[in-house]
């Protein structure tokens, strides 16, 4: 199969274009970062997904699937450069995708998407609606991301479209949401709230999104790994130490005293948990998580 990875130079586009070159699979990336030494093999194209020379890979190329991975967060990247970048982006990704006759496409996602609030479901399925923006508006292009990626396997029914809400990932390259908070020695947290948080290890994220394209799916499908742990017990067992603050200061302390620097809303996702339902993707794929959550930890334990 000719797989095309949109954000193949991240750590996880990386790992998956790896993953699927060692597969026998012909892999194709495009990003605007550089990767100087992909495997030999892999083809890269150092373009940005938005503009002609993009389309120029799609169009010469002809992939027979996309794995879309092109999107950012707020850790990296300014507010209206990650709207560009992850709606019009993913927008950009779906018409290249149905001009150009692909077949089969992944947009991996977040289960951030659903949001964090003191009234959601423990654990939240395919079902409930994306209601992040409400309560933490950073996740706006994101959410709108995911959505216009969901409402594409509807408008484009000859293309196999699915939207993988993945957990949090935690591993050796340290890198990524949950792993951007958990950074330093010291965590802050909010007085009185211990959240259960779920996450999985970066490898496993890899398998899961190899599997979903290998099964075919089609629609939307929750990922996660292990049993979650409560954000106290998650802290210590990554080697680090809990620093509980009273909630008027934590917005106060963000980018200081060695703390992350978080954006606006963001002090929700620590307040309460985003726990997802993934039964429905084990059942279509036969995931299962090859990394236990002690074993997760161990990968990204803090020394």
């Amino acid at each position: 199969m000719k797989i095309l990875i949109t954000g193949m130079s991240g750590q996880l586009g990386r790992k998956v274009a790896e993953f699927m070159h060692h597969q026998g699979h012909q892999v194709i990336g495009v990003d605007r970062r550089p990767w100087p030494d992909p495997p030999r093999g892999v083809e890269m194209y150092n373009v940005d997904i938005r503009k002609r020379p993009a389309e120029d890979v799609f169009r010469t190329r002809r992939p027979d699937a996309v794995i879309h991975m092109a999107t950012v967060t707020h850790f990296t990247t300014a507010a209206d450069e990650r709207f560009r970048i992850n709606l019009w982006g993913t927008k950009a990704v779906f018409d290249y995708c149905h001009q150009y006759g692909v077949k089969q496409v992944l947009f991996v996602g977040r289960h951030t998407c659903y949001g964090a609030a003191p009234d959601t479901p423990l654990y939240q399925n395919e079902d409930e609606p994306p209601a992040g923006i409400a309560t933490f508006p950073a996740l706006a292009d994101l959410v709108s991301a995911d959505l216009y990626a969901a409402s594409a396997i509807w408008r484009y029914p000859d293309i196999k479209t699915a939207v993988l809400r993945l957990c949090y990932t935690l591993g050796p390259s340290m890198r990524g949401t949950l792993s951007n908070y958990l950074h330093g020695p010291r965590v802050p947290t909010v007085l009185g709230f211990d959240p259960l948080f779920q996450f999985m290890h970066e490898q496993d994220a890899v398998f899961a999104i190899g599997l979903a394209l290998l099964s075919q799916l089609r629609g939307v499908f929750n990922v996660a790994g292990p049993e979650p742990l409560p954000l106290s017990v998650l802290i210590r067992a990554t080697g680090r130490t809990n620093v509980p603050l009273p909630e008027p200061l934590f917005p106060f302390a963000m980018g200081r005293f060695g703390f992350p620097k978080l954006p606006l809303g963001a002090e929700e996702h620590i307040k309460y948990p985003i726990v997802v339902d993934d039964r429905v993707f084990r059942k279509a794929t036969g995931y299962e998580e090859a990394y236990s959550a002690d074993q997760t930890t161990q990968a990204f334990r803090y020394s």
